[in-house]
């Protein structure tokens, strides 16, 4: 259906973007034709997906002088994090930004960090623009997998070099501390002035390591020292974490930051679940040869309010929930941390899940869409990325290195579809007094057409086609004349448990053909389905939110 775009609110709180003059270098060897953009020259206006705006805010009056000065800190070397993954996301930002005239497109490049659609498998919405580089700006846009591969460098499957080529036209590698000096710099220092501020042990050890970090591109100490901060009331995650923007090889970290408060009301709830899971590691329903990569039980369940996104967190879909540190090393001496993003999540329940089910699941079932098991079900979804196999079973690689640009959809559907065991396990055990169980489930089926929308470009995405596919095939749901779904219990539960033995055993094996072979087979969206996600459109239902934020939002 053509309409008119859809955005509550202009002001998408990315005032701090300014230049990169320091880049140079980055954004010759990508350089993309100057493109002068005007309303007549946006692709196909339905192209441009509906957003919700969304204030992030909380109550700050119980920090004291000196973790409000900290957060000063963490809002500036944040913005940091958001020039350097423009570069490496599109490239020279200001040189699009300028040259588009329209308000509203203005917008949705930034939202999207580039003129490519992240909901709509980056699909280019500026004509002038060829498909979106798998590689994104991490590789030259002219190399080919052959030229990589016959690169002899230990360090170009580092997730912190860029790959480049010399004055010579040949393939080199450069660490990001180079890459982007001035800039790490910068950040680096911003670091160490809030550690020597920051009140809380934990958080200056953590903020002055990891200025360390930023200068080498070895954040290991840096990790471990997160790991060990639990007590502080401001957290803050910054640098390059996540790997879903290489959609080439998946090698590359992006840079990014959450600036957070934590809710200690939600957090002393989560507490108790903690212990339970080294015993749910060795009951998973796999093989033995599976599950032998135990994750330290140092496991750290909190909740807390968001109030700050840059750079990769920010790019299209917002992340609700964190887990990390991904260093698999990390994880096995020290565990992980799983921060769940309250307000964050309650804004896309209230605005996208419950519009979502209100459409698409059979009316008698709409009563267990509850904001409480979405929390539960998101939360377990980051217990479980610490959970299953982090190395091949022949002990040759990790998984990622070993499936490449498959790894990220297989872990994202591993974690939620282990996430609702775990859920299922503890009801169970009794450990979710009051409790229905049905719950988890419909909102889980519910938060599958959510996170559908966001299209195959995603991780999330095809992690949720695969699961649909999957759940159709054995009738986990059934689809009624009115064209609304019901979800069968038992049957769910059972092709749960089938995936999960699927897609461990896909990791474990680290075979990328058949990796490769079984993504494609169920992360197909069939026609009834994409008749179905149309009719959520035609209802003018939000894909995903953007936020108005920054320190004034906060009142510092």
């Amino acid at each position: 259906m053509k309409r008119a775009i859809l955005f509550f609110g202009l002001t998408l709180g990315l005032g701090f973007l300014v230049s990169c003059d320091n880049m140079k270098s980055a954004e010759t060897e990508n350089k993309k034709e100057e493109v002068t953009v005007n309303t007549h020259q946006v692709v196909d206006s339905t192209d441009i997906n509906v957003f919700v705006n969304v204030k992030l805010s909380t109550d700050i009056s119980h920090l004291s002088v000196n973790e409000k000065a900290v957060l000063k800190l963490m809002f500036q070397a944040a913005a940091i994090m958001e020039d350097i993954f423009w570069q490496e996301a599109y490239g020279n930002r200001d040189e699009l930004l300028n040259n588009i005239d329209d308000d509203q497109l203005r917008l949705f490049a930034k939202i999207n960090y580039g003129p490519w659609d992240r909901l709509n498998n980056n699909k280019a919405f500026i004509k002038g623009f060829d498909e979106k580089p798998l590689g994104a700006n991490f590789y030259p846009v002219d190399m080919n997998k052959e030229e990589f591969e016959a690169l002899e460098d230990p360090n170009k499957k580092s997730l912190y070099t860029l790959i480049r080529r010399d004055e010579n036209g040949k393939l080199k590698v450069v660490w990001y501390h180079e890459a982007f000096a001035s800039q790490i710099e910068e950040a680096a220092l911003l670091l160490e002035k809030a550690s020597e501020l920051a009140d809380n042990e934990g958080l200056k050890k953590y903020l002055s390591l990891r200025a360390t970090a930023f200068r080498t591109d070895d954040y290991r100490e840096s990790d471990m020292a997160w790991m060990e901060m639990k007590s502080s009331n401001i957290d803050f995650v910054v640098g390059p974490i996540e790997n879903y923007e290489d959609h080439l090889y998946g090698y590359k970290a992006a840079h990014e930051s959450f600036i957070l408060i934590k809710d200690v009301e939600w957090s002393n709830k989560l507490t108790r679940f903690a212990k339970f899971l080294p015993q749910m590691q060795k009951d998973l329903p796999v093989d033995e040869r599976y599950k032998k990569d135990v994750p330290g039980s140092d496991v750290d369940l909190n909740a807390y309010d968001v109030v700050f996104y840059a750079g990769d967190c920010n790019a299209g879909s917002k992340t609700i929930a964190i887990n990390l540190p991904n260093d698999e090393v990390v994880q096995k001496e020290k565990g992980s941390r799983k921060l769940q993003l309250k307000n964050a999540m309650k804004a896309k329940f209230d605005q996208i899940l419950v519009p979502i089910s209100n459409v698409l699941i059979t009316e008698s079932q709409r009563k267990h869409i509850k904001f409480e098991a979405f929390f539960a079900n998101t939360m377990f979804h980051e217990v479980s990325h610490a959970m299953g196999v982090k190395n091949t079973i022949d002990g040759k690689s990790t998984c990622r290195v070993a499936l490449k640009e498959q790894y990220s959809a297989l872990e994202e559907g591993k974690a939620d579809i282990l996430g609702l065991y775990l859920v299922t396990k503890l009801y169970e055990m009794g450990e979710l007094p009051g409790t229905d169980l049905n719950d988890n489930y419909v909102t889980f089926m519910a938060s599958i057409f959510r996170s559908i929308r966001f299209g195959a470009a995603s991780a999330h995405g095809k992690a949720n086609m695969i699961r649909f596919n999957y759940f159709l095939e054995k009738g986990a749901f059934s689809r009624g004349e009115d064209g609304t779904y019901t979800v069968d219990f038992v049957k769910m539960q059972e092709a749960s448990k089938a995936l999960t033995i699927d897609i461990i055993g896909l990791q474990g094996n680290g075979d990328y053909e058949a990796a490769k072979t079984y993504v494609e087979k169920w992360s197909v969206i069939g026609p009834q389905l994409k008749a179905d996600l149309q009719r959520l459109t035609d209802a003018s239902i939000p894909k995903d939110i953007y936020y108005t934020q920054g320190a004034d939002v906060l009142g510092l």
